[in-house]
């Protein structure tokens, strides 16, 4: 899903992980604080509460903790129980059956039924809604039709039989099907509110209906501070110790620092600066991710002279030869991120057969090379193939403290690279960044990518030709043939499936489709007292249902 440049990370503490892998939810109420409330910042807005339209961390996270799908993702993504109470699946992986529980409730007062789910999933796979998701739903019997407008949303393989119990029917077996059931694109949604609120269903916290450990308040689609409260018709609640979590935007890193340290905010992001500071202080957490920050290249730019540039390899080697990863993450970040192997995230999958991290596996040397010589020589090629003497080139990212510095960073580069390039920044709130790149309104944009589940698929997928997220329009026929081996008639051999998934990556990064720049680590002060926080690298990351106040 998409990241904003400077993403909010909290974390929970070893010990806490720990406890809740010994005891399942329970705390030790008699260790617990009265207070059961805490503030927490963000460092971007919220952009929807809409479960077909979210695309966004934030939104992500904010559904994932005051809604509740079939299965809620636990410690290291296990699947742990949601609204099915158990499941079974066929012997050739293609029909899954769902009991649902009968006691879940929507905020609305309506029960929460199989027919929830059908409702959903129909509309997220139906055009009019637009959902930039709906590609996820690809191998769920006729999703790929119904999405290009071939078929009836009636002919999803989904199918309520009475109130509880739900039947899913697939194409083909897919190996990470029950993850997707905790991402919250997924997710059952009450037909009765979408139909009363219209257009501005999950555009604030009141148009909205809840059925997870919380409810949302105080958001008005723009402001910058809402609140979770505990839903006491939630049907674990009984295990829900927080009364509420209030949310807090906070853009600038010093002013995070300053409301932490008077002890207005439990939890902020921490600048490169600020680690070198407080690297040592007991608040003090680093949480990697499995998100890649990567350049966008416009190849369809409204900006026709732009538009042919960013079409020549050679000028977008140049360009992602110029960039430093190292340095940048070394000297500009300094908050513990990583420079970029490759478009996939390290850490996420291990090869089947020689278990080597799939980042090294795919490793492309020439895709994150920095080497300005070669840059300015692929630069002066590039030129003069496409017949032009130079280009003014907008950059395009977040107005967040992380977003800045990433596009003063390459501007800084790029025209180092060549007189023949100038650099306009333009910094954004997330919610426009996430909308211009969609509407393919920039020249260069950086964005991020956070994986849905543990699959270098979630990655891959998106860089396909037809793909909503393929902002900048690369194309590779060989691209697509490996993407669409993976995911078609090799998906039930682990192996080809895996050499397909590595296939595509080499294409994407000796083609350099996009220049990827680096991966996420997150640093934190985050008030000790505040313990059982699940964090995930991927998914929807955050899960509050177990926290609370020591």
């Amino acid at each position: 899903m998409n990241l904003k440049t400077a993403a909010k990370v909290t974390v929970v503490a070893g010990a806490s992980l720990l406890f809740l892998a010994a005891c399942g939810s329970k705390s030790n109420s008699s260790s617990t604080s009265s207070k059961q409330t805490a503030t927490i910042t963000e460092s971007a807005e919220l952009p929807t509460m809409d479960l077909s339209k979210s695309t966004d961390v934030v939104s992500s996270n904010m559904l994932n903790n005051t809604n509740e799908g079939l299965y809620r993702l636990g410690k290291d993504s296990k699947i742990t129980p949601g609204i099915a109470k158990s499941t079974t699946v066929s012997k050739d992986g293609k029909t899954y059956t769902f009991t649902l529980r009968k006691n879940a409730k929507w905020s609305n007062g309506e029960k929460v039924t199989a027919k929830d789910f059908v409702y959903g999933w129909q509309r997220t796979v139906n055009p009019k809604t637009a959902s930039q998701y709906a590609y996820l739903y690809s191998g769920i019997k006729n999703a790929d039709q119904i999405v290009a407008g071939k078929k009836p949303v009636s002919t999803l393989g989904i199918k309520a039989d009475g109130d509880y119990k739900l039947t899913v029917t697939l194409d083909k077996p897919i190996s990470y099907f029950k993850k997707l059931m905790g991402f919250v694109n997924f997710f059952p949604q009450n037909e009765k509110a979408v139909k009363q609120y219209g257009s501005k269903y999950g555009t604030t916290s009141s148009a909205m209906v809840y059925n997870g450990p919380y409810k949302m308040t105080g958001w008005k689609g723009t402001n910058l501070t809402w609140t979770l409260q505990k839903n006491k018709d939630y049907w674990d609640a009984k295990n829900v110790k927080m009364s509420s979590l209030k949310f807090q935007v906070v853009k600038d890193a010093s002013t995070g620092l300053n409301l932490f340290n008077s002890n207005k905010v439990d939890d902020i992001t921490l600048s490169g600066t600020q680690v070198k500071s407080y690297k040592n202080n007991k608040n003090f957490i680093a949480r990697k991710s499995a998100s890649t920050f990567y350049v966008e290249f416009n190849q369809n730019d409204s900006n026709k002279a732009l538009a042919k540039a960013f079409k020549n390899k050679k000028i977008r080697q140049a360009l992602s030869m110029a960039i430093s990863r190292k340095q940048f993450v070394n000297d500009v970040l300094a908050d513990g991120s990583t420079a970029a192997k490759g478009y996939v995230s390290s850490d996420l999958a291990k090869s089947p057969t020689n278990k080597k991290d799939f980042a090294d596996d795919a490793y492309v040397a020439s895709g994150v090379e920095y080497n300005m010589t070669k840059a300015r020589k692929l630069l002066n090629e590039g030129l003069k193939e496409v017949g032009e003497s130079s280009l003014n080139i907008k950059l395009l990212s977040d107005d967040t403290d992380g977003g800045k510095k990433s596009t003063e960073y390459l501007q800084g580069q790029w025209q180092k690279l060549s007189s023949k390039i100038k650099v306009t920044n333009q910094n954004v709130p997330f919610k426009t960044r996430l909308q211009r790149s969609q509407n393919g309104d920039f020249d260069t944009v950086i964005s991020a990518w956070n994986a849905d589940f543990t699959d270098p698929i979630s990655f891959l997928s998106l860089f396909t030709s037809d793909n909503s997220y393929n902002n900048g329009r690369y194309n590779s026929a060989a691209y697509d043939t490996a993407v669409n081996n993976a995911e078609g008639k090799d998906a039930n051999d682990t192996t080809t499936r895996w050499n397909d998934m590595v296939t595509a990556e080499k294409q994407l990064m000796t083609d350099q489709g996009i220049a990827p720049i680096y991966q996420k680590t997150e640093a934190h002060l985050m008030r000790t007292n505040l313990k059982g926080i699940i964090y995930n690298t991927a998914g929807s990351q955050y899960n509050y249902k177990y926290m609370y106040v020591k």
